[in-house]
């Protein structure tokens, strides 16, 4: 019989006169695997917070199994900035120590990409303190995966990992015998990890057996029965349900709810999206020519991302793009926008860019815009436009689109300044989709957005008619709502993978084994540059690519200042001064990288 490890026993918490939970009674017992879902905002972090003794309830309470070993991630890390990696992931273990232990290896290789921490200036000698957000929360997930616990609480802990860094950890997760509670947006990971599901919903918890796919049956089935919620949802819930049983091509497992159900509820459901229709809708509107590139080359200052490059996205093609950190997705995507925005006269390094003439492009990049944050938020999607035409007959409101993205009416009138990043978020999306665009191209559209908000805009692109390009590391998304994957492999060329993001892990791992195969042959002495000149340029490399990813950073924090501060010219002035003193530093290192190239 499976030990009990945590008992919550009518807990509430209420914030102001809200409450987020109320009198919830649950428990959590040895080998379970328990994911949690709900809406931003409605207590999944307040709920495993208290799961874990970091917060108090007001009411009720939490008891913990004696001597239970419990690891946390939580979204804030408590890392000592002055410690080096090496010091709080593997707490100064003698190298034969570490290296002797497999797990260690697993999680470093797992979560870094080798042993040496490639990327990181100084590999596992590092100091954390300059570091960015994400590589401390990959430090604080390595120390917690390494040290053994009955019970591991993580609060969102694909953020910042890629694709094949979520795939491990699902799989590291799965192998693990000790319990796990996750609060993630990502289904798919959701799919592979968990047994259980917590929905928390307007300061109840309701318990669902199985995975993501399971949970949506379930709670499809639940609310058919119930009819408590409204028409709307229930048919949104339906038709994600449907796609899980249709299945997608780049699925690798199939839902584990009862078959014969599942098929009776969603026997009037079609499939999500008419792709024929929509295709002859979105040539009407676009014509034969979107973007054809031809022979194009791809640059990041002087670094080359991309050669020779010969591609076309059609009238109503929808294309997921994938591929290594730094290989050049979000300067692709540049680079068409900036040929579309100037008509043709601004083109990449090399080759050229056709744009269609009807091409009417919307582009959601990785930043949030900035708004006036006195605007409230249906003030700001009417500046764009009062009603928006979606296609095939369907028409909306800014009000009704506002609340088809969550946005209910009293939250329509709450000022831009007063909302989360996620909301902001949203409401960028939102905007983006009145302005009638028949071109999108999405970067990482799903950061910060909520699983039922992830629900509606799938939703929402279901049916828009027009040509689409998404950059995701949330494979759910991008297999619900695109139809051919892309990769950027990181060899400066884009291949078509007809098996989708599977395919594009497999071929990952065969690029990774033919190196590490091939390594041993470095060592021979060889005409050019020694083995170990190489390896010292590789490392200045990696060091010179760390320290432009932290001048891109803080360029973008500057532009952001500098729209914070429009009306105050002083100080745009002494920020702008700042932006050219980082163009400066960057063009030097760009500099060095091009000389060391060779050598590595």
């Amino acid at each position: 019989m499976a030990v009990n490890l945590v008992n919550v026993e009518n807990v509430s918490k209420v914030y102001g006169t809200r409450a987020l939970l109320d009198g919830i009674s649950l428990g959590v017992s040895e080998g379970d695997r328990i994911g949690i879902v709900g809406r931003n905002g409605d207590g999944k972090t307040t709920l495993i917070r208290m799961l874990a003794k970091l917060e108090e309830a007001d009411t009720g309470r939490v008891t913990h199994s004696g001597g239970l070993r419990l690891g946390v991630l939580t979204q804030h890390d408590s890392l000592d900035p002055t410690a080096t990696v090496r010091h709080e992931v593997i707490r100064d273990l003698a190298d034969h120590e570490w290296a002797g232990n497999a797990k260690i290896r697993d999680v470093l290789t797992g979560l870094f990409g080798g042993l040496d921490l490639p990327g990181f200036p100084q590999g596992l000698d590092t100091v954390i303190g300059p570091l960015s957000g994400g590589e401390r929360r990959r430090i604080a997930l390595a120390k917690l995966l390494i040290e053994d616990q009955d019970l591991v609480v993580l609060d969102e802990p694909t953020n910042h990992l890629d694709v094949e860094g979520i795939s491990w950890l699902a799989n590291h997760l799965r192998e693990r015998r000790s319990a796990l509670v996750c609060v993630t947006h990502d289904r798919w990971f959701l799919d592979q990890v968990c047994t259980r599901m917590w929905d928390v919903q307007k300061g109840d918890v309701y318990e669902y057996e199985g995975g993501y796919s399971d949970y949506v049956f379930a709670r499809a089935e639940r609310e058919r029965i119930a009819a408590t919620e409204e028409t709307k949802r229930q048919n949104l819930v339906r038709k994600e349900l449907a796609w899980l049983r249709r299945g997608a091509p780049a699925r690798t497992s199939k839902p584990r709810f009862r078959v014969e159900a599942a098929n009776e509820l969603i026997a009037d459901v079609p499939p999500p999206r008419d792709s024929s229709e929509l295709m002859k809708f979105a040539s009407t509107r676009l014509g034969k020519t979107v973007f054809d590139l031809e022979d194009v080359t791809v640059q990041a200052g002087p670094k080359v991302l991309l050669k020779h490059v010969t591609w076309q996205l059609g009238p109503g093609d929808r294309i997921g793009l994938v591929g290594v950190n730094g290989a050049g997705k979000t300067s692709l995507l540049r680079a068409m926008a900036e040929a579309a925005r100037s008509e043709g006269e601004t083109q990449p390094a090399g080759g050229r860019v056709a744009v269609g003439r009807t091409v009417k492009l919307a582009y959601l990049s990785q930043e949030v815009g900035e708004l006036d944050p006195n605007l409230r938020v249906l003030e700001a999607v009417q500046q764009v436009r009062e009603r928006v035409d979606l296609g095939k007959g369907r028409e909306m409101t800014a009000g009704q689109l506002c609340e088809t993205f969550g946005f209910n009416k009293d939250k329509q009138w709450t000022p831009v300044g007063d909302l989360s990043g996620g909301e902001r978020r949203r409401l960028q999306i939102l905007r983006l989709l009145m302005d009638e665009p028949n071109v999108l191209f999405l970067d990482e559209p799903t950061n910060d957005l909520d699983i039922e908000t992830l629900t509606q805009l799938e939703d929402v692109l279901d049916s828009w008619p027009g040509s689409m390009v998404v950059i995701s590391h949330d494979r759910f998304f991008v297999e619900r709502t695109t139809d051919r994957v892309f990769a950027l492999l990181g060899d400066a060329t884009l291949r078509m993978l007809p098996r989708g993001i599977d395919e594009y892990l497999e071929r990952r791992r065969r690029m990774e084994e033919a190196v590490a195969a091939a390594s041993p042959v470095a060592a021979k002495p060889a005409a050019g540059p020694s083995a170990a000149d190489q390896r010292v340029a590789k490392k200045e490399l990696q060091k010179i690519e760390r320290q432009l990813d932290k001048i891109s950073e803080k360029e973008t924090k500057l532009h952001a200042r500098i729209a914070d501060n429009a009306t105050d010219f002083a100080k745009v002035a002494e920020l702008d001064a700042e932006l050219r003193q980082l163009a400066g530093e960057r063009d030097e290192l760009e500099l060095r990288w091009l000389e060391l190239a060779e050598d590595a």
